[in-house]
């Protein structure tokens, strides 16, 4: 065998090798990647019970953040964006409009 046979077939064997090891570190990376979203799973899993809560709580602070808003307006007070907190010169259709809706 010449040498450079033997050259070309040490180079091929190097790259064999080579190519187990990034197959080997493929699919560890793959195993990575799985435990990452399994362990981000187990960290935002949240029960049934708490979900609710946390929807009840929402919900009462979405209606006393409009009541507020309505006791504002009634007090004499734009809630609208364009002239928030502004003193009223009477009724604005902005205001009633942002209040009406649900």
């Amino acid at each position: 065998m010449g040498q450079f046979t033997q050259a070309i077939s040490e180079i091929e064997d190097h790259l064999g090798r080579l190519l187990d090891e990034i197959k080997s570190l493929r699919q560890y990376v793959q195993y990575l990647e799985e435990e990452n979203i399994k362990l981000k799973r187990q960290i935002c899993a949240v029960s049934e019970a708490d979900t609710e809560r946390v929807q009840k709580n929402a919900a009462k602070i979405q209606k006393e953040a409009h009541e507020n808003l309505e006791r504002l307006y009634l007090e004499g007070f734009h809630v609208c964006h364009l002239y928030f907190g502004e003193q009223l010169d009477g009724p604005c259709l902005f205001c009633t409009a942002f209040l009406k809706k649900d």
